[in-house]
């Protein structure tokens, strides 16, 4: 992937081709059309909501998706990427391929948000009993998707080109060892026949309010790797630790050297980066030191030169101390998805129509970069994209008490949707539009 860093985004916006004049006509039908589906909208959500599925999991939404798809009339392709659902909508003109991306997986998080349409699901996640939650607003992504299609397979005959709706599962990543998600799709063809020309995603975001869409230019959200270290040592028993080489004081030591990474090496003048260690699983007994114990965490970086940077460090540390304590460490670091990377002239060309959209430049917001990581980027070092956030937190609450993402009491405005819905749908008009 190409980075481009402040120096260059000044000259890569005046760079950008002129902005289209709405398609005033075609975008306030779409507006229309997009209010009329809001009941659907929640419905489908409300669904997929008390029905979750885990990554690669998901064949009940799947076969909702896909049934709903081929009743619009679209081309359909199932089993994508394990569970993964296409359509395609080919316009009444001839024109360029755009594609539109929604999530459709769950998280074993159990739920506490007390709504009436709550899940109740249980399963076992990697050996552990666990509920079953949308937890980060994957059943709003496929439900406003859904909505889209209904939309723009409604205004086929006006569309300049081909609409490629891609319903992706494992965004949240699957099981160790297990291939997944966007990487496997695209690995499977998914921007191919026909040619996808760009792609367009967007996030519902329980912090930002209803009616408001937020984006940034360039490295929007972070890059996301996976750690794991092993510290072999010697077990021994609990009353005689100086028979043992201690594997849990060894990991105590190494989890705090790790937190030096950031605070104390990467320059962060420069560059956000985070090193969380997120697991530690140590013996089964309070009076045996183990013979092992394992660890692993999440790393965070906006630039593969201090991705890099980090990853060594890692390696160095936990190796170190390691052997230090007469122990040894044995470190493990997995890419998961590299940085989202908004391409510079396509988010230019693109911000009318994100402001007319949501009724005016008021209610577009540039964000700071975000922590936070999507498997949308892999698109994005395929073809140019661009990833938006839509409100989802009513009007005039403080963000500061709203439910994160990822947590048991995540909820969700639904009059929000709409505005999902039409973005998506107008997105892909107005590109089609600029690009016959």
């Amino acid at each position: 992937m190409k980075f481009f860093y402040p120096a260059t985004l000044a000259a890569a916006l005046l760079a950008a081709a002129p902005a289209l004049a709405q398609n005033t006509a075609l975008n306030a039908r779409i507006a229309q059309l997009a209010a009329q589906e809001e009941s659907k909208v929640i419905a489908w959500r409300r669904d997929f909501h008390q029905h979750p599925e885990l990554g690669n999991e998901e064949k009940r939404t799947a076969g909702i998706v896909a049934a709903h798809l081929k009743k619009l009339g679209l081309e359909v392709q199932t089993g994508v990427g394990r569970t993964g659902v296409v359509g395609i909508l080919r316009g009444g003109k001839p024109g360029p391929v755009v594609a539109l991306r929604a999530d459709m997986d769950a998280l074993p998080v159990t739920e506490t948000s007390g709504v009436a349409f709550a899940s109740t699901v249980k399963t076992t996640y990697l050996g552990q009993p666990v509920g079953v939650m949308h937890a980060c607003g994957h059943d709003a992504h496929t439900a406003m998707l859904m909505g889209a299609a209904e939309v723009l397979s409604q205004v086929k005959k006006d569309l300049p080109g081909t609409v490629k709706f891609i319903f992706q599962p494992a965004e949240e990543g699957s099981l160790p060892g297990v291939e997944g998600g966007a990487k496997l799709m695209i690995k499977e063809g998914v921007l191919e026949n026909p040619k996808v020309q760009a792609v367009f995603g967007l996030h519902i975001n329980a912090q930002t309010e209803v009616g408001q869409l937020a984006y940034r230019p360039g490295g929007e959200m972070a890059s996301s790797d996976r750690f794991t270290i092993k510290v072999l040592g010697k077990g021994a028993h609990g009353a005689r630790p100086w028979s043992s080489v201690d594997p849990v004081v060894t990991a105590a030591q190494i989890i705090v050297g790790l937190q030096t990474i950031v605070s104390r090496q990467v320059n962060l003048t420069d560059d956000a980066a985070v090193v969380t260690v997120g697991t530690l699983k140590a013996g089964v007994r309070y009076n045996v030191i183990p013979a092992d114990v394992e660890l692993s965490g999440t790393i965070r970086a906006f630039n593969p030169a201090t991705q890099e940077q980090i990853w060594a460090a890692i390696r160095r540390t936990a190796t170190n101390i390691a052997e230090s304590a007469g122990a040894t460490a044995e470190v493990n670091i997995e890419s998961y998805v590299p940085v989202t990377f908004n391409h510079l002239a396509l988010t230019a060309r693109m911000v009318p129509t994100l402001q007319a959209v949501a009724g005016g430049a008021a209610n577009v917001k540039e964000v700071k970069p975000n922590t936070w990581a999507e498997d949308f980027s892999l698109y994005q070092e395929k073809v140019p994209g661009l990833f938006v956030f839509v409100g989802g937190m009513p009007k005039g609450q403080d963000p500061a008490t709203a439910a994160d993402h990822h947590t048991a009491g995540f909820k969700l405005d639904e009059s929000g949707f709409t505005l999902g819905v039409k973005t998506l749908a107008t997105l892909a008009t107005d590109y089609l539009e600029m690009n016959k």
